[in-house]
């Protein structure tokens, strides 16, 4: 049984008084999700100037070494 099969098992056992509080639960998560991705878009688009500046290659260039091990 899929997780979505399971939610709607579980929504149709719900008392309804209940109800509110779940549409609420649901739209506050899908309000944070979304507001989460454009903020991290935002941010790297922002930042990626300093980023991708050769200063701070320069700076973090002795690190990579450690990538490769």
């Amino acid at each position: 049984m899929s997780k979505r099969e399971l939610i709607v098992e579980q929504l149709e056992r719900l008392p309804e008084q209940d109800l509110d509080r779940l549409l609420s639960f649901m739209e506050a998560l899908t309000k944070t999700s979304s507001n989460d991705e454009v903020s991290t878009l935002a941010a790297e688009s922002a930042l990626a100037k300093d980023w991708l500046s050769p200063d701070e290659e320069a700076a973090w260039a002795d690190l990579q070494v450690f990538q490769h091990c």
